[in-house]
C-alpha cells in the first residue's frame, strides 16, 4: 500500500536517514484518510518491528520520518503507526480487506482447485460472506474453504463473529504482534485457539514458530517451547513462513516441527492431560446438538476403554470435525467419498482421512475399512475400536478379526 521511495542520508543531521513514503495512485485517497490522524512523535512501526521510524515533519501527502531501528524493507511490508503504546488506526476501515491484486489471485484460485482462501486483515464477518458467495458463484464445486487471518485490532473486536462464519481461523502473530503490543499475543492466541475449538472451526497458529532456522540449521529453545505451547493449546495445525518459503533450511524446519509437535503430542497423551471429560462445560451448544453428543460419548468412550483408534463415516464431514473437536486419546480414521473433502480433513487436529465409496450396508463398511487398515499394517487383528456414522446415526465397539 505504501512504498518507500527514497532514503536521504544527510550528514549535517548527526548521520540520520529519512525515510519519505509515497503513496501508490490507486490507494491514495485511503493513505490520506490514515496520514489525517498521523501526528508528529507518532512511531511507525514497518513489518512487525523490523524497522522503526520517528514522524518528525508531515509535508502535504507525505509523511517525514527519521530511522530509529535500522533494518530491511521488503515489498508489502505492513505498516502501522503507534501513539503512546497504541496503533493509531481510527480510519483503518476506510481501507479494502481485498484489493484489485487480491481478487485476481482469488480467481486464480478457484481456477486451480484450491482447498482453501486465507483473507488478511479481516474487520468484519460482512468480508467472509462477502468472498464465500463470490466462491460459490465461480467456483464448480463451490467447497472451497475461506479462513480468516487473525492479525489485527479490527479482528479482535469481531473476533466471534468473524471467526463464526468462517470455515477456520489462522493466528497470524506476526502482523498481529504490531498491532498490539508484544506481551498480549500469547494470550490472544490462547483465546483464539480456545474459541475455535467451542465454534468446532480449524485453527493454524502461524508465523515466527522457528524463525531463526531461516538462516540457522537448529532453531532456538525457545522457538520449540513456542511451539510446543501452540500443540499443548491443541490448535489444530502450525503453519511455517519464511523458514520454507525463503529459508536456507525448509526441510529440516518442516522435520523440527513435525518431530516437536509428535513428542509433545506423545506427553500430553500420557499425563492424561486431554479435556474430553469437560467438553460440555467448554461447548457452546452447537446448532447440531445430536450429533455433538453422539461424538462426545464416542470420545469419552474411547478414552475410558482405551481403544485403539475411531472410526467415522461421513458424507459431509461433519461427524469428522466434532470428533476432532474432543481431540481423543486416540488416531480418528475417517472414511468419506469425496476426494476434495479428504484433502480439507487433512487440516483437521487426530484425523486421518481416506476415501472410501460406501455401500448401503453400514456393516460392509465397517469390514472392508478393517481389512485396508490391517493391509496398510495400520491396525491389527485384536484392536479394539470405536466405530460412528453419520448415515446410520449410530456408534458401535468392534474389534479388529
Amino acid at each position: 500500500m505504501l512504498t518507500p521511495s527514497f532514503f536521504k542520508d544527510n550528514a549535517e543531521s548527526n548521520g540520520f536517514m529519512y525515510l519519505v513514503l509515497c503513496i501508490q495512485l490507486r490507494y491514495k485517497l485511503s493513505m490520506l484518510l490514515i496520514f489525517s490522524d498521523v501526528k508528529i512523535g507518532d512511531e511507525l512501526v514497518v513489518d512487525g518491528g523490523m524497522v522503526r521510524f520517528e514522524v518528525i515533519d508531515k509535508i502535504g501527502p507525505d509523511v517525514k520520518c527519521r530511522c530509529v531501528d535500522p533494518g530491511l524493507l521488503l515489498p508489502r511490508a505492513n505498516l502501522t503507526f503507534w501513539r503512546e503504546g497504541h496503533v493509531v488506526r481510527e480510519k483503518n476501515a476506510m481501507l479494502p480487506t481485498i484489493s484489485s491484486k487480491d481478487w485476481i489471485d482469488i480467481d486464480f484460485g478457484i481456477s486451480e482447485g484450491v482447498d482453501f482462501i486465507a483473507i488478511s486483515f479481516v474487520k468484519t464477518a460482512d468480508v467472509i460472506k462477502h468472498l464465500k458467495s463470490y466462491i460459490s458463484s465461480r467456483s464448480s464445486t463451490g467447497s472451497i474453504g475461506v479462513f480468516a487471518k487473525i492479525e489485527s485490532c479490527d479482528s479482535l473486536k469481531n473476533l466471534e463473529e468473524i471467526i463464526s462464519v468462517s470455515d477456520g481461523a489462522m493466528v497470524a502473530r506476526g502482523d498481529l504482534g504490531a498491532q498490539i503490543p508484544l506481551e498480549q499475543v500469547p494470550s490472544v492466541q490462547e483465546k483464539i485457539v480456545h474459541l475455535c475449538r467451542q465454534l468446532n472451526k480449524p485453527v493454524i497458529v502461524a508465523s515466527q514458530l522457528l524463525e531463526s532456522m531461516i538462516e540457522y540449521p537448529t532453531p532456538t529453545r525457545a522457538e520449540v517451547a513456542d511451539v510446543s505451547e501452540a500443540v499443548r493449546q491443541r490448535a489444530d495445525a502450525l503453519m511455517l513462513s519464511g523458514e520454507s518459503a525463503m529459508g536456507q533450511y525448509p526441510e529440516k524446519a518442516l522435520s523440527v516441527l513435525r518431530t516437536v509437535s509428535l513428542r509433545i503430542e506423545r506427553l500430553s497423551r500420557e499425563e492424561k492431560q486431554h479435556e474430553s471429560t469437560q467438553l460440555v462445560e467448554l461447548s457452546t451448544a452447537l446448532p447440531d446438538r445430536v450429533s455433538e453428543q453422539m461424538c462426545i460419548s464416542a470420545a469419552q468412550m474411547a478414552n475410558k476403554l482405551g481403544v485403539d483408534a475411531i472410526f467415522v463415516y461421513t458424507r459431509d464431514g461433519h461427524l469428522a470435525s466434532l470428533l476432532s473437536r474432543c481431540r481423543p486419546d486416540c488416531p480418528i480414521f475417517a472414511f468419506t467419498e469425496s476426494k476434495h473433502l479428504r484433502r480439507r480433513l487433512n487440516l483437521q487436529w487426530g484425523l486421518i482421512p481416506f476415501r472410501l465409496d460406501f455401500s448401503d450396508d453400514m456393516e460392509s463398511n465397517i469390514l472392508r475399512t478393517f481389512a485396508l487398515l490391517k493391509a496398510r499394517g495400520m491396525m491389527k487383528s485384536g484392536d479394539l475400536v470405536v466405530a460412528v456414522s453419520d448415515m446410520s446415526q449410530s456408534i458401535q465397539i468392534r474389534k479388529i478379526l
